[in-house]
């Protein structure tokens, strides 16, 4: 059964550091134009990359709604599993950048293909964990209306914290599968854009965020610096989605290679309604 998990707001937390202490480690360089362009299945081209560092286009509330987070995320994480990344500086660059590093992509492909506007869209990140990237998408556009999807029932109470130390109010925790919210009518194909960072493989993700995505909305999923052999795997997967691969870009990234790439799918037709599968089945037997 979903559970939808409402907000309450809770005291603010006394600063720990300033933020000055992150802003001076962040690089700054301008990004690389971006052309959009659907891929040939034999032959997956990856674009010219998007520089990661976003964080000085935010307004200071959007910067301290950022602090805050980092506050909190690191204040929890004493008490649950959930980064293994514990420096101030490191979840700036590490987690921070690299879910700001999604938006030139989400954007320019939204703009290029959907022909809408991009100022009201609907996003669910689907297996948030501690809301990377879906909160902090929400703090830097906050005339999204972001859903965080996650079934730990101990990661949906630390969302709920952080929604209410941030002050979002565009944003609503679900605590549930993909499988399961895919076949409620409340979730199918409700979304602009379904969004997923270090869930799974292609060819699982594309079965679990495909089914939330609107006919002519995108999927995007956040991969490594080579994802080129996993997105030719999942090629029949996101076929049976009903959706094709669009784009492959590079994004500057703090990982070790020093780059992400952004796998960008089009939602072409409506996903089959035996999609998708059981609860568990799609990482147990992938398409």
């Amino acid at each position: 059964m979903m559970v939808r998990l409402y907000l309450c707001r809770s005291a603010n937390i006394p600063f720990p550091f300033s933020i000055g202490t992150f802003v001076k480690h962040l690089p700054i360089s301008q990004p690389n134009a971006f052309y959009p362009r659907r891929i040939n299945a034999k032959r997956i081209v990856t674009t010219s990359s998007h520089n990661s560092s976003c964080f000085e286009t935010l307004t200071s509330r959007q910067k301290n709604q950022i602090h805050h987070y980092i506050e909190a995320l690191l204040d929890w994480n004493q008490k649950m599993n959930l980064t293994a990344v514990t420096d101030v500086n490191e979840v700036m660059k590490r987690h921070i950048e690299d879910s700001l590093a999604m938006l030139p992509p989400i954007r320019d492909s939204y703009v290029s293909h959907c022909n809408s506007s991009i100022d009201n869209l609907k996003l669910v990140d689907v297996g948030t964990g501690p809301g990377l990237p879906g909160l902090v998408l929400a703090i830097a556009c906050p005339g999204w209306k972001v859903t965080l999807l996650e079934s730990m029932n101990k990661r949906c109470v630390f969302l709920e914290h952080a929604v209410s130390v941030t002050g979002l109010s565009n944003v609503e925790v679900v605590r549930g599968r993909a499988e399961s919210l895919g076949q409620n009518d409340s979730f199918r194909e409700q979304f602009d854009v379904a969004v997923a960072r270090a869930v799974a493989e292609m060819r699982v993700l594309a079965e679990y965020c495909l089914p939330l995505v609107r006919v002519g909305g995108l999927f995007v999923a956040a991969k490594g610096h080579d994802p080129q052999v996993e997105v030719r795997n999942a090629e029949k997967s996101i076929q049976l989605m009903g959706a094709s691969i669009f784009q492959l870009c590079s994004v500057e990234s703090h990982s070790p290679y020093g780059q992400r790439t952004a796998i960008i799918c089009v939602k072409d037709q409506p996903t089959p309604r035996k999609y998708p599968r059981d609860p568990g089945t799609p990482a147990k037997l992938p398409l």
